[in-house]
This record gives C-alpha cells, sequence and structure tokens, in this order.
C-alpha cells in the first residue's frame, strides 16, 4: 500500500457515501456505496480477499470518495456514477438485461406489438416474457383474435389483414372508439391470466363456422383454441390473490454471485431469470445494487418485490417506491426460498461450467507452452489471408487472450504492395505493417504467433520479425491431404509436433483459433470483393458522380436494395425521382444481362 491510500485511509469519514477506485492511470476502476465509508474502504487493505477482489485491490493507487446525507443517497448517487464512468470492475456486475414485454398502445387506432422499453406514454406494459419468441408467439395468436390495426402508419386503403378479418381496417372506414374499447379489454383480461371469455368466444365462432359448412375457418378458431390451452397450461398457480410481484432469491459461491429472479404475474410464475456476476464488494450491498440497476436499466416494476431477510428491504423500498417484503412464513417465504435454491442449484452448475472451461482454454494454454518450451502463451494472434483470382487480397488478425476471443482487438488489412496472389508475400506485408506499428505505438506484442500455413509462410513470418529485431514464437497449423490440421510446425526448428494425450486440449484450441481468422478474414473478403464490384457498376451509371456514388454505398449497400427502394428512399439521400428510375433501370438491365 502506498503513502497516499495510507493517508487517505486514516482521513475517511464514519459517514455514508460513495468511493471511487483508481488505478496508476487515475482511471476509476470501481464504484462502491457505504453505510460507513471508514469501515467499507478500510476493509479492501485488510484480510484476505476472493480472487476477484485480491485483482482489485492489486490496481488500487489511490480513491476519492463523496459523502452523502443517507444510505438512499449513497444508492442514487452510486448508480449515478457507474452510468457516467462505467468502470471496469462494475461492468462484471450485469449486463443490464432488458426483457421482452407486450405493450398495448395509447392511440386512436391501438396496436399490440412487442418491446423491450418501457415508456412513459400511457401504454399499457405486460410481462415480462421469458424471451422474445414466447412474447412475439402470443401478440400473434390475439392479432388473430382481435383485429387490432397492424401497419405502423394508416396506408389510406384495406390490406390483407382486413380480408382475413384480422383488422377493422380504420385507414377506410370509420371504426368507433366503444369497438376498440370493448376489444382492448379483452386483451387486457387475458393478459392478466383469464383466458376463460376468450376460449368461449373462439368455441362459439368455431362451431358458427362449422354450421356454415366454412369447415377451413373452423379449424382455424380450432387450432387457436388449441394454441391458448397450450399457453394457459404452461403456467404453474404461485399465489391465489393475483398480485404482480418479482421474487428475488441469491446464493454466493467462492467469488460469485447469482441472483434469481421470478416475475409472478396474476398469480402464476411466467419466467424467472438468473445473472451471475463477480463479488468484488460487500455480498449484500452488490445484491443491493444489482436489483436497484435492474430496475434502473427499464425493467417494469411490480406492485411488489420480495427478498430474503438477509437484505435491506427499507433501503430497496424508498429507492423503487415499490412495496418491499421479506415474508417469514407461509407459500409467499416458500416462494423466496425456492428463489434462493435455484440461485444455488445455478451457482454450482455455473461452476462446472467455468472449471471445464477453464480446462478448455487456459488449461490448453498451459500444455501449448509447455510443448513449445515456451511461457504460456496468454495473448495468441493468429494471421490469415484471402484473394479471389488474384484480386481483393486482404489479410486479417484475431486475438485469443487465454484461450478466448478478444474481438475488440482483432483487425483487417487490405493489401496495398504484394500481389493478390503471393501468399508470401502478404504474409510478408502484414506482419511487417503491423509490427512496425506496434514497436511505434508501443502496443501490446504476442506471446505466440499462429499462422494458417505451412513451412513457407511459417519462414516469411520469422524472417519478418527478425527483420524488426523482434523475438516472438511463430507456429503454422500443418494439414493433411484432407485439408484437416494434423500437427503444429515449430518456427524455431521447422520440427512437427503431433496432436496426442494431453495435446488434444491443444489441437481444439487451435481448430478454433484457426476457424476463427479464417471466419473473419474470409467474410472481409467478400465484403471487399462486394463493395468493388458493386463501385464498379455505379461507375458506369449516367448522372452518379463520386459523391452520389459515395451516398448510395453507405445507405443502400447492393443492388438488390437499390431495385427495391422507391422514390422517397432516393429522395432521403438526395436522389431525385428521374435519376432513381434511372438507377432501377440501369441495375434491372444488368441483372438480367
Amino acid at each position: 500500500m502506498n503513502d497516499i491510500l495510507k493517508d487517505k485511509l486514516g482521513l475517511l469519514p464514519i459517514n455514508p457515501g460513495c468511493y471511487l477506485m483508481k488505478n496508476a492511470s487515475g482511471e476509476i476502476i470501481y464504484i462502491g456505496k457505504a453505510k460507513k465509508l471508514k469501515n467499507r474502504v478500510k476493509s479492501y487493505f485488510t484480510g484476505s480477499h476472493n480472487t476477484k477482489t485480491a485483482l482489485l485491490v492489486s490496481e488500487i493507487v489511490d480513491f476519492d470518495y463523496i459523502i452523502t446525507v443517507s444510505e438512499l443517497e449513497a444508492l442514487i448517487l452510486e448508480l449515478n456514477l457507474i452510468k457516467q464512468h462505467d468502470p471496469k470492475y462494475n461492468i462484471l456486475l450485469t449486463d443490464d438485461k432488458h426483457y421482452p414485454y407486450i405493450k398495448l398502445t395509447n392511440e386512436r387506432h391501438p396496436r399490440l406489438l412487442t418491446t423491450r422499453k418501457i415508456k412513459q406514454d400511457r401504454a399499457k406494459y405486460f410481462g415480462p416474457f421469458p424471451n422474445s419468441t414466447a412474447a412475439n408467439e402470443t401478440v400473434r395468436l390475439l392479432n388473430q383474435i382481435y383485429p387490432l390495426r397492424k401497419c405502423h402508419t394508416l396506408q389510406g386503403k384495406v390490406c390483407l389483414y382486413y380480408h382475413i378479418s384480422q383488422c377493422l381496417a380504420p385507414c377506410e372506414y370509420v371504426v368507433k372508439p366503444e369497438q376498440y374499447e370493448a376489444l382492448t379489454n379483452s386483451i387486457i383480461t387475458f393478459l392478466k391470466g383469464d383466458y376463460r371469455d376468450v376460449l368461449k368466444e373462439l368455441q362459439v365462432k368455431m362451431e358458427l363456422a362449422s354450421e356454415k359448412l366454412d369447415f377451413e375457418r373452423a379449424k382455424d378458431y380450432r387450432d387457436l383454441i388449441s394454441h391458448v390451452e397450450a399457453t394457459v397450461q404452461k403456467q404453474q398457480v404461485a399465489s391465489t390473490d393475483l398480485v404482480d410481484r418479482d421474487i428475488f432469491g441469491f446464493s454466493v459461491l467462492d467469488d460469485l454471485v447469482c441472483v434469481q429472479v421470478f416475475f409472478v404475474r396474476a398469480g402464476k410464475i411466467i419466467s424467472r431469470d438468473v445473472s451471475i456476476f463477480n463479488l468484488v464488494s460487500d455480498t449484500h450491498e452488490e445484491v443491493i445494487s444489482f436489483i436497484a440497476r435492474f430496475y434502473e436499466s427499464g425493467n417494469l416494476k411490480p406492485k411488489e418485490i420480495f427478498i430474503p431477510a438477509e437484505l435491506d428491504g427499507e433501503l430497496l423500498a424508498q429507492f423503487l417506491s415499490v412495496k418491499v417484503m421479506t415474508p417469514k412464513i407461509g407459500n409467499k417465504k416458500k416462494l423466496v426460498d425456492l428463489a434462493m435454491k435455484n440461485a444455488e442449484v445455478a451457482l454450482h452448475d455455473k461452476q462446472k461450467l467455468l472449471i471445464q472451461k477453464e480446462e478448455r482454454t487456459r488449461g490448453a494454454v498451459n500444455v501449448l507452452g509447455e510443448m513449445l518450451g515456451i511461457d504460456p502463451p496468454s495473448r495468441i494472434e493468429a494471421y490469415d489471408n484471402s484473394h479471389h483470382q488474384g484480386q481483393d487480397g486482404v489479410s486479417a488478425m484475431v486475438v485469443f487472450r487465454d484461450g478466448q476471443p478478444h474481438k475488440k482487438e482483432y483487425r483487417k488489412y487490405k493489401i496495398k504492395i504484394a500481389e493478390a496472389g503471393d501468399d508470401y508475400a502478404m504474409m510478408k506485408e502484414v506482419i511487417y505493417r503491423r509490427y512496425f506499428k506496434v514497436i511505434n505505438e508501443n502496443l501490446p506484442r504476442a506471446d505466440l504467433i499462429v499462422i494458417d500455413g505451412g513451412i513457407g509462410q511459417v519462414r516469411v513470418v520469422q524472417e519478418t520479425l527478425d527483420s524488426l529485431s523482434l523475438d516472438i514464437p511463430v507456429i503454422g497449423l500443418v494439414k493433411d491431404t484432407k485439408h484437416k490440421t494434423r500437427a503444429i510446425l515449430d518456427g524455431r526448428s521447422y520440427e512437427e509436433i503431433e496432436f496426442a494425450g494431453a495435446n488434444r486440449l491443444v489441437f481444439n484450441l487451435l481448430a478454433r483459433v484457426q476457424e476463427e481468422v479464417h471466419r473473419f478474414v474470409v467474410t472481409f473478403h467478400r465484403q471487399t470483393h462486394s463493395k468493388r464490384n458493386l463501385t464498379s457498376v455505379l461507375d458506369d451509371i449516367p448522372g452518379i458522380g463520386a459523391k452520389r456514388k459515395k451516398e448510395l454505398l453507405k445507405h443502400m449497400k447492393s443492388t438488390d436494395k437499390m431495385i427495391n427502394a422507391t422514390d422517397e428512399d432516393y429522395l432521403k439521400i438526395g436522389i431525385s425521382s428521374n435519376l432513381a428510375t434511372t438507377i432501377r433501370e440501369f441495375l434491372n438491365a444488368k441483372k438480367q444481362s
């Protein structure tokens, strides 16, 4: 601990507030709240900690704090500061999930749709649903039963939905508010869990259709009845009071916390969700912050929230302005216990998966290091080339850290000097360009470079690194006659290392690396090739100059989109209707030739 930290720790007040941990660069890496700042902040620098907390503490060189009047104000400030600074250790807390809801719009001609954003627009929201498929299926079912409008804006003429009795066609006919009121009331009743009226109505319609010998329509109603009944059967009764509530439970194992939430609507558990995140502070404070962020991120607050007795329900109730309860007996207590048990089970399952993943990733990296006689290569860079008959030559680099892909560090390269068909020259160019920049900008260097190629490519890469005075191990992936990787080619000795026994872990890791770099470079090549082809086509269209070509490429990106675009679409990017017609006719003729 440095002297600045020691001096500041001695000055900490006993008040509630927020603390902001900083690293050597002055970057805020963690933000927390405390009822007593002195006790909470000091706890980081005394005693033993789990892995994640120890990692956090090892980076702390300074901290700031802000005093608040109450713990509630500290919680509000904590959430605002996390939004503002987005510290890396707080990012591990939760991924701010947005669940799908069904929305009944508050419009003259209402619509029924799914959304993940709750707005203050006087619409009615129902859910959350387990996933978007469940929400979309329910909306599809209700839209078949109740003829609300489907289009975003009125089209001025009737469409297919009117002809199949799934819309009242307000675009052409007058629809009275009373008609909508009857429909929306039925939808609300359905979404609140009362399906009886819907089933009776569908039964009557099915029988009427049968009497009229309209058996196809009768079959449709029969299918809808089956669908509704299947939906009803999926619901488990959790309570008889029909109150909407969310029920939270949590569990802790090593440096992981699992929070389980049951969504109870109209007395039924309609879905649940599990969130697992790293523990870097006090467990109860982390869970309280999680629940607060859960609703701050846009999830709909129910009438009641049940939490375990260990958590501060009064603080949450003040923050959320919702009734927060800690049931002590009866069925409500059993629901909380069930949430706690599910959290425990989910956390144990997660730990097993993490152990397996550790073996596949970091374990494979360690074995790879042993095979090559080097330190475990934490940062692996893989390179591959692609071209089409000597044109549009490109290269790409992917990065794996501790056996896992880090897509933010992937890089694409358009070949500028080498001939696109010369694989050796392309590899030499891209390695030189990459590591010239690494040296000049002090960027991270690879612990191991993987080349999707044989001895020729490996030798070129090794020579290029030598010319830059860089000592980085290089390996190639040797293929068999069926183009399957069978061995590693060590770039120092040019000896082949076969895969066997524990080496299979390495084989699986390198296969993932190889597949990823190949996917990445091929995708980039297709984009480049397609763009060049499209650019050359646009050059031949009368009236299309450099500026208009740039706008077309930016907004439409393909000839199909240009052919199908309306005059209005073209006007948005500054192209007249006459020129739009010329473009469509030219591209159509080109397509048919």
